[in-house]
């Protein structure tokens, strides 16, 4: 009987929001990947971007406006200042656990071996250039190219 059957090899993650939670989910699950001896990959495309775009990156919000788990009522969640104040409490929580910002986890994640991509038609879209990513972003790559890395056995590819 084969042990390994069904192993996971390689995670091919897929961050299209620029939200506080939906970055850290994707790096969370990338670094749990690296830990457990899988290969990880992040594509970031659309406003997923804005986790690698040097003048972004820092300045990432927890969306409070049509977000459930939040529990706030929308009218309530759009109310000026409550988006930074919710920002700044989840900041607050995640310092309590050591959790790195940002930049501290893409270097974290660069050093661990996790490949980062930039989706062409998105950085076309919003007129970005190579220059203004982290450097630890490998290239900018199309839709196609990425799913070309996906193919082999025991890939999976997760959208977040």
């Amino acid at each position: 009987m084969n042990e390994h059957k069904g192993a996971i090899k390689k995670m091919m993650i897929i961050l299209s929001k620029g939200t506080l939670e939906n970055v850290y989910a994707a790096f969370v699950l990338a670094n749990g990947a690296r830990m457990e001896g899988i290969e990880a990959e992040i594509f970031f495309t659309f406003f997923g971007l804005e986790a690698v775009n040097k003048k972004k990156l820092e300045h990432l919000h927890v969306a409070t406006v049509g977000n459930p788990a939040m529990h706030l009522p929308t009218m309530l969640g759009g109310l000026p200042g409550m988006e930074a104040l919710a920002t700044h409490m989840m900041k607050k929580e995640m310092e309590k656990i050591d959790m790195p910002d940002i930049h501290e986890f893409l270097e974290i994640l660069t050093a661990s071996g996790v490949r980062m991509w930039a989706c062409k038609l998105a950085m076309d879209m919003f007129h970005y250039t190579k220059a203004d990513l982290y450097e630890g972003v490998e290239n900018v790559i199309t839709v196609g190219d990425f799913y070309k890395q996906s193919e082999s056995e025991g890939v999976h590819m997760l959208f977040v």
